[in-house]
């Protein structure tokens, strides 16, 4: 059974006696290791606070760097890009309604600028660091994609980034379109099922995989283009798309 020591209590016996001696000398080591750690702690830090400091002061500037350049340069860069970039987005908004010599005329426009504003090219060039010049590489490649101009078409739409849910896999379907015309019809597959599985929705999704099936077709992979239509037919039965899946399904089965 534990008993209760009062304070002050003095060892009796020689054993309680050695104890306590024992005890006194374990606590003594403990206290001089953390005093002499501290005391190594303590010299390294004064025979190197120089660097120290050094390195803390070269932090701070780092981060406040950081934040004025952002605040001073990067965001009335992205603000001046944004304002240059309307003209040239009314032209390329204008290009999709028109047709023939009209569309070609007001796609070019979009691309070199007119009155007086940048085009999505002068963006690039100008601002590329910004969002507007990422989204000029996405409006720059439909244009030339439009305008014929294939391999500039793949070359800006390979250099924009997205995580949208839609932009993202029309420009990979874009690219797709553009090796299909340039006659490299396994480089635009590859791109077609990247667009188609970029994302889950109904608008790209069943695009993509109706002309990745189209594709596989023509390079005469039935099991292949079967996967893709089965796959309409299953998760996108009121697309558009759908309605053209019996027809190009019957050509894919007739493969096998």
């Amino acid at each position: 059974m534990a008993t209760y020591k009062k304070k002050g209590h003095k060892p009796t016996s020689k054993e309680e006696q050695q104890k306590h001696v024992e005890e006194e000398s374990t606590t003594a080591e403990v206290f001089n290791t953390l005093d002499e750690g501290a005391g190594k702690t303590e010299a390294w830090v004064a025979k190197n606070q120089k660097y120290i400091f050094i390195i803390i002061g070269a932090a701070a500037l780092i981060i406040l760097g950081y934040l004025a350049y952002n605040e001073f340069v990067q965001e009335p860069k992205e603000a001046d890009a944004a304002n240059e970039m309307y003209q040239a987005q009314e032209y390329f908004d204008a290009a999709l309604d028109a047709s023939g010599a009209e569309s070609d005329s007001l796609y070019n426009m979009s691309l070199t600028g007119g009155e007086g504003k940048y085009g999505f090219l002068d963006i690039i060039d100008n601002y590329g660091s910004t969002d507007a010049a990422n989204q000029a590489h996405y409006y720059a490649g439909m244009a030339y994609l439009n305008t014929s101009k294939y391999q500039e078409a793949i070359d800006h739409l390979d250099d924009f980034n997205s995580d949208d849910e839609i932009l993202a896999p029309l420009a990979k379907g874009g690219m797709g379109d553009a090796f299909m015309q340039l006659d490299q019809p396994e480089e635009a597959l590859s791109y077609y099922e990247e667009a188609a599985s970029m994302r889950n929705n109904s608008f790209t999704t069943p695009k993509f995989l109706l002309k990745a099936a189209i594709t596989a077709i023509n390079l005469g992979e039935g099991e292949k283009a079967e996967k893709f239509l089965t796959r309409i037919e299953d998760e996108f039965p009121n697309s558009e798309q759908a309605t053209q899946v019996p027809g190009y399904l019957g050509q894919a089965q007739a493969m096998k």
